[in-house]
């Protein structure tokens, strides 16, 4: 957890289209692997071993909602090649239909990868997988909020993936472990829109969350079928749970996802600790401003400059200057938060980019 982010705390609920926060944003420090890692599922290899888990997996709206019923954590090693992910989910009734490279992988029970190299919530890329191994893998031009699109048919080239049953898949009447899946992203694919380092240098930090799709299982007719809600006639719905809470049902708000920091040591050869960058704080401080147009503009059809007329107050915002400024015209606007001595800007705009000048 970040401590230096203790300001988010004080979040109760951004506007009724923006999440509630309720706590810190995880972080990851992800360290260096010197030996070849082989894509099989397994997680045998030693810098495997030495590299640390994440926190368990939390509910997508944070600690305010039941702890998942099922264990999942994620750990990340990197080289000069690949990004690497493993994950480890506890399921005592492994199933999975779907075969099909990129069909709507959450349908199935799933794990997904989410990854925005840098932090402006446009251009991040998005992976689901399930326990047969099938893929579907996809890029967000803009978040759905902001008109999106995904670009289905854009591939992760390179991506090799694998996956491990511990159990038997699609059986039902016995007790499964789980399955454990291990990803390798390449850098060369990761880079085409990225918008910096890819790999990345020591300290960058990165974007990213990992989320799990549960649902409800029954057995009928010896196979596995999702419980259907009575009073609906539908399937109940699917539980989301999450490495970093988005605060909502929602994993298409970048700007909730965990920091990962990369660093240049071999795993298992010391420790470099997570540093918090102040920019986040005006980052944040702009996002606010954008949750707040788009209610007012909801309301009343065009953006405003008038921070009061937005219902945001006077707050601190270490080492930058508040208001921020707003420029409109009459379908568009910008806002601008400036550090105190000058050198910088922090910009945001009614599709909500982030950019700095």
């Amino acid at each position: 957890m970040l401590s230096d982010l203790a300001w988010l705390l004080t979040l109760a609920a951004v506007a009724s289209s923006g999440p509630l926060q309720p706590e810190q944003p995880r972080s990851y420090v992800c360290y260096k692997t010197t030996e070849p890692i082989t894509i099989d599922g397994n997680l045998t290899e030693p810098s495997w071993q030495k590299a640390r888990w994440t926190d368990l997996f939390v509910d997508i709206e944070g600690p305010r909602k039941p702890a998942p019923r099922l264990q999942t954590r994620v750990k990340l090693l990197w080289d000069d090649s690949y990004l690497y992910v493993a994950t480890e989910l506890e399921e005592p009734d492994v199933s999975a239909i779907l075969t099909e490279r990129d069909a709507v992988i959450f349908q199935d029970n799933d794990f997904e990868v989410f990854i925005d190299p840098d932090g402006d919530t446009h251009q991040y890329y998005e992976l689901e997988l399930n326990a047969l191994n099938t893929v579907w893998d996809l890029l967000l031009i803009k978040p759905y909020r902001d008109g999106g699109p995904a670009v289905n048919s854009w591939d992760i080239r390179g991506l090799k993936t694998a996956v491990q049953v511990q159990g038997t898949l699609n059986q039902p009447g016995d007790k499964d472990k789980g399955w454990t899946a291990e990803l390798a992203f390449p850098w060369s694919a990761l880079k085409e829109y990225a918008n910096r380092d890819s790999p990345p240098r020591a300290g960058d930090q990165w974007r990213m969350n990992f989320s799990r799709v549960e649902w409800k299982m029954e057995v009928k007719e010896g196979k596995y079928t999702k419980m259907v809600d009575p009073r609906t006639g539908k399937a109940y719905p699917e539980d989301n749970w999450v490495w970093s809470p988005q605060g909502m049902i929602d994993m298409h708000y970048p700007e909730m996802w965990g920091f990962v920091q990369f660093s240049e040591k071999s795993v298992g050869t010391g420790d470099d600790s997570f540093v918090f960058h102040p920019e986040e704080k005006a980052k944040w401080a702009l996002r606010q401003i954008y949750y707040k147009e788009r209610q007012y503009w909801s309301k009343h059809g065009r953006y405003t400059s008038n921070i009061t007329a937005l219902g945001l107050t006077a707050q601190k915002v270490d080492g930058y200057v508040w208001p921020p400024s707003i420029r409109i015209t009459p379908s568009l606007y910008e806002a601008t938060i400036e550090s105190r001595d000058g050198r910088e800007q922090w910009h945001i705009s009614q599709d909500g980019r982030t950019w700095k000048k």
